[in-house]
C-alpha cells in the first residue's frame, strides 16, 4: 500500500504481524551519562513521584544527568563537584569514545538473542543531543558532536545477523544543546522545553528521514513528544513506504508552547497539561505506558517500557536489590502479554559497552524461561479472561492461539495442584504441563484443579497448554 502525507491515509496502516508476535524487545540507553552514570538513589520509580519538581531535582534517571546538573542544589550536582569538579558535561565525549574504543556490538546482539528477545530498540540520540552515528546533520552549536563510530549501523547489522528485528529511538523534542536558558524543574519546565527554537525542526526532521533511509529501522521509537509546526503525517508516509513491516509509537504530541505571561496562566488554568502527556493528535500504532502494566486486556496495542533498575541510563548507585530478577520479569512479561502487550525492558551498559552482571544475569534466566515455555508467549494472543487467582491467591495467566489455550501459574511455592478459580475447561480436555507430559485435572463447581506431576521440578513459572 502506498501512503500519503495525511492522517486519514497513515491511519489506515494495519499492525505488523511480526511486532504483534514478537512481545519482547530489549531497550539500550547507552551515551555520554554511561560515563557519570550517576542518578540520585531512590526508592520510587519516576513514574511513582508525586511532587514533579522535587523528582526533577531527585531524578532517578541517569541519562537525565545533564538536565539534573544544571538544577542547583540537586544531588547531581554535588556528585559531579566532587568526582568531576568544573568539568562540563559534553568533555565526557572524549572519555566516552576512549572507553568504547574496543566495543564489538555482536556481544550485545547475541545476549540479547539468548534473552529470547525478538527486537532491539537503540537510543540513537537521547535529550543530550549526542548522536550515536556520525551524522550528515551536524549539529549547530557543538562542533563534532557525535560519534565518529556507526554504532547505529553496527548493532543494526548485529541485530539483524541475529535474526532478530531492530528498531530505533530518537528524542524528538527535546535536545538540551538547543534550549540552555533554564533546566526542567518542574512542569512548566517540561511544557516550556517543548517550544523548541525554529532551527531544531528541520534539523530533527532531517534526522529521522537519515534514521529511515540509512538504516530502515522496523520501529520508529519518538520520545517525548515532536515540535510543533510541522506534518508528520509526511514523515510517516515516506517511513511506511521505505519500511515495509514499520511501526511508530505513540509519543509524537505536538502543542503549542505558550510565549507569553499571559498565555502560561490560561494553559494552566485551561488544565492543558495533561494533553501533554497524552497523545491525542497524531497517528501512532501502539501506545508505550512506562512502568505500567495494566489490569485488563487492552483492545489496542501497547507496549510496556522499564529498566531492569529504576533508571535506564546506567546508575552506579544501583546494586543488585535494586534491579529485578529473572522471575520478577517472567511475571511481568506474562501478565503484559496476557493482556495484548509486548514489554520493552531496557539495559543500560557502562561506558565501556560492557553490562553489569545484575543485568545479566536475569536476562540470561529469561531466556532460559523462554526457551521452554515460548509457545505460550509468542505469537500468542490474549484469552477472553487475563487471569484469575489460584488457591493461595496468585495470578494465573492466559494467552491463546488456534490450537490451545495456556495457564501460566505465577506461584511462587509449587503445591500439588493449581486451582483455577472461577474458570472451567472440559471434562475432557486435553492438559499437557509443558516440560512434562499429560496432567489430570478435576472440575469443582466453577473452578479447574491442574494436578502437578510427582517430581516435577518448579521453573520460574509453569505452563498448563489446554488444547482446543
Amino acid at each position: 500500500m502506498h501512503f500519503e502525507p495525511t492522517y486519514e491515509s497513515v491511519h489506515q496502516h494495519k499492525l505488523p504481524k511480526w511486532y504483534d508476535d514478537a512481545k519482547f524487545g530489549i531497550f539500550i540507553h547507552w551515551s555520554l551519562f554511561s560515563v557519570p552514570a550517576f542518578a540520585a538513589e531512590q526508592t520510587k520509580t519516576i513514574s511513582e513521584q508525586e511532587d514533579m519538581s522535587a523528582m526533577f531535582a531527585n531524578n532517578p534517571y541517569a541519562e537525565w544527568y545533564l538536565n539534573s546538573l544544571r538544577i542547583p542544589g540537586s544531588p547531581t550536582t554535588v556528585f559531579h563537584k566532587k568526582h568531576f569538579g568544573d568539568k562540563s558535561y559534553f568533555d565526557f565525549q572524549k572519555d566516552f569514545e576512549e572507553q568504547n574504543a574496543n566495543l564489538d556490538v555482536h556481544d550485545w546482539a547475541k545476549l540479547i538473542k539468548k534473552a529470547g528477545a525478538k527486537y532491539c530498540v537503540l537510543v540513537t540520540k537521547h535529550h543530550d543531543g549526542y548522536t550515536l552515528w556520525p551524522t550528515d546533520t551536524p549539529n549547530p552549536h557543538i562542533e563534532g558532536y557525535y560519534s565518529k563510530r556507526d554504532f547505529v549501523g553496527e548493532l543494526t547489522d548485529a541485530i539483524r545477523e541475529e535474526g532478530l528485528k531492530m528498531g530505533l529511538y530518537y528524542s524528538g523534542v527535546y535536545d538540551w544543546t538547543f534550549k540552555t536558558d533554564r533546566p526542567i524543574d518542574g512542569p512548566l519546565g517540561f511544557i516550556d522545553h517543548q517550544g523548541m527554537p525554529d532551527e531544531y525542526l528541520p534539523y530533527s526532521v532531517a534526522h529521522f528521514r537519515e534514521l529511515i533511509d540509512k538504516y530502515k529501522p522496523s520501529i520508529l521509537w519518538n520520545d517525548i513528544a515532536f515540535p510543533y509546526g510541522y506534518n508528520l503525517n509526511e514523515l510517516f508516509a515516506y517511513y511506511y513506504n521505505t519500511v515495509e513491516d514499520g511501526v511508530i509509537d505513540d509519543r509524537w504530541n505536538q502543542i503549542q508552547v505558550p510565549k507569553t505571561e499571559e498565555e502560561w496562566k490560561e494553559f494552566q488554568a485551561e488544565g492543558r497539561f495533561e494533553e501533554v502527556m497524552k497523545n491525542t493528535t497524531t497517528h501512532y500504532d501502539f501506545i508505550t505506558p512506562e512502568y505500567r502494566i495494566f489490569d485488563e486486556v487492552q483492545p489496542y496495542k501497547w507496549e510496556t517500557t522499564r529498566g531492569i533498575g529504576r533508571s535506564f541510563g546506567f546508575n552506579r548507585t544501583e546494586t543488585g536489590s535494586d534491579y529485578l530478577t529473572g522471575k520478577q520479569i517472567i511475571d511481568m512479561l506474562i501478565q503484559v502479554v496476557s493482556r495484548n502487550g509486548n514489554m520493552l525492558l531496557n539495559i543500560g551498559p557502562r561506558a565501556d559497552g560492557t553490562i553489569p552482571f545484575e543485568q545479566v544475569k536475569p536476562l540470561l534466566e529469561v531466556g532460559a524461561w523462554l526457551d521452554a515455555n515460548g509457545e505460550a508467549i509468542y505469537a500468542t494472543r490474549p484469552h477472553s479472561i487475563p487471569e484469575v487467582k489460584d488457591q493461595n491467591g496468585m495470578p494465573v495467566c492466559f494467552t491463546e492461539t488456534e490450537e490451545a489455550v495456556y495457564a501460566i501459574s505465577l506461584a511462587e511455592k509449587l503445591e500439588k495442584a493449581v486451582r483455577l478459580t472461577g474458570y472451567k475447561i472440559a471434562d475432557d480436555a486435553e492438559v499437557t504441563l509443558i516440560g512434562t507430559g499429560a496432567v489430570h485435572h478435576k472440575i469443582e463447581g466453577e473452578d479447574t484443579l491442574l494436578f502437578i506431576p510427582e517430581g516435577y521440578q518448579q521453573a520460574a513459572a509453569y505452563t498448563f497448554k489446554i488444547k482446543k
